[in-house]
């Protein structure tokens, strides 16, 4: 790690009152520099109540977004600008007004991985941690999910009296994984326990002993007995797993899962955002006032 460039960014942090926050899906060294690292519900709600007036966020465009609609008078700065989310990018604002329109009785509910376009045309957002509390809330038999049709296949598949209609988006990063590559660890490792993220498949979901966020695998993995676990979600987990849990073993499933725009933040990036003030994240105000109702929602509705 640059020593050099990370006592330059904490300096920095200091004298401009900023606070950096950064998914476990990061890089380490990314992790190390924040002042608060977890999943998406987490670091929203941190981005919303903190103090400071500038949020460098470190992780994708979804995220730093989310953050600038619930609060407008901060500076939210995304480091690495270009880091985006391809299964956000799957679900199209006008492709979802048109399904909206197809079915008039379904409460929508996104998944905050969604652009700030697609928020304003729905009616709350959730989290892999939060979807299953907020959906038992909603009156509506019909729910209109997306973008991610395993996130909700999952949670359907715990509200049998509801109809649930999915939208075809997924992320490339968990529909990498092997079925097989999983059952070769298990069959190998003795007493191993499988965790896996609502956004793989059924199959993989299916050979799973816990289904649950990032921050839920890194809880199970260490509250467990268990000392040998497969992780089935971004490698970037490993590290706070590794740092909670120094005696137990972790293994990815077959060829690594990295989110390739997760780990585009470097600490140079980091530095420059903040030095500079660059790529600061700007909502069109009357779009921000659609997207806030969803996120506003998904905070009163997840308590």
């Amino acid at each position: 790690m640059n020593i050099s460039i990370f006592n330059k960014i904490l300096q920095l942090k200091k004298e401009k009152n900023a606070i950096i926050l950064a998914h476990y899906y990061q890089r380490p060294e990314i992790q190390e520099i924040a002042d608060f690292v977890g999943d998406s519900y987490y670091l929203s709600k941190v981005a919303r109540d903190c103090s400071e007036d500038i949020v460098v966020f470190c992780g994708v465009k979804f995220m730093a977004e989310s953050a600038k609609i619930m609060s407008p008078q901060k500076t939210i700065l995304l480091p690495a600008i270009d880091a985006g989310c391809p299964m956000a990018d799957m679900a199209e604002a006008e492709e979802v007004q048109k399904m909206k329109e197809d079915h008039p009785n379904a409460a929508v509910v996104a998944y905050i991985n969604s652009s700030t376009e697609v928020k304003a045309l729905c009616d709350v957002c959730v989290t892999s941690s939060s979807a299953e509390k907020i959906i038992s809330k909603i009156e509506n038999d019909e729910i209109l999910f997306l973008p991610d049709k395993n996130l909700g296949g999952y949670i359907a598949e715990k509200f049998p009296d509801k109809k649930f209609i999915l939208w075809d988006g997924f992320c490339i990063t968990h529909a990498k994984v092997n079925k097989d590559s999983i059952i070769e660890l298990k069959n190998i490792l003795e007493d191993v326990q499988v965790l896996v993220h609502p956004e793989c498949e059924k199959e993989i979901r299916d050979i799973a002993d816990y289904i649950g966020s990032t921050s839920g695998i890194i809880e199970r993995a260490t509250v467990s007995e268990n000392k040998s676990y497969v992780v089935v979600t971004e490698k970037g987990i490993l590290h706070e797993l590794k740092k909670k849990n120094p005696h137990k073993n972790f293994y990815t499933p077959g060829a690594t899962m990295t989110c390739m725009n997760m780990k585009k933040t470097t600490l140079e990036d980091v530095y420059a955002s903040l030095l500079n003030m660059k790529h600061a994240i700007e909502i069109d105000e009357k779009m921000r006032l659609k997207a806030l109702n969803a996120l506003v929602n998904m905070h009163n509705m997840a308590k």
